[in-house]
């Protein structure tokens, strides 16, 4: 819940984390082409956001493209891979 929140809410074009920082898992969203790389937080999954990635099949309903990215889109073992390695 708290990853799609973040993945609506964020305004205009932009990503949804899923990071590994010093005090544990985060969820944090970044502004255009901004990333959690080059911090002390290690990405983990990231939802894309721009206008790009879902007008075609969802056109302004970005809610729903983020349910169904999350629902059917997401590869967990290569998450929990990246968790591990962290």
């Amino acid at each position: 819940t708290q990853f799609a929140t973040a993945a609506t809410t964020q305004f205009g074009s932009g990503w949804a984390w899923l990071v590994k920082g010093p005090n544990g898992l985060e969820i944090t969203k970044t502004l255009n082409a901004a990333t959690p790389l080059g911090t002390d937080k290690t990405p983990l999954l990231t939802c894309d956001v721009w206008e790009h990635a879902y007008y075609l099949d969802h056109q302004n309903a970005r809610p729903a493209y983020v349910d169904a990215w999350l629902d059917k889109l997401i590869n967990w073992d290569k998450v929990n891979e990246r968790l591990a390695a962290a």
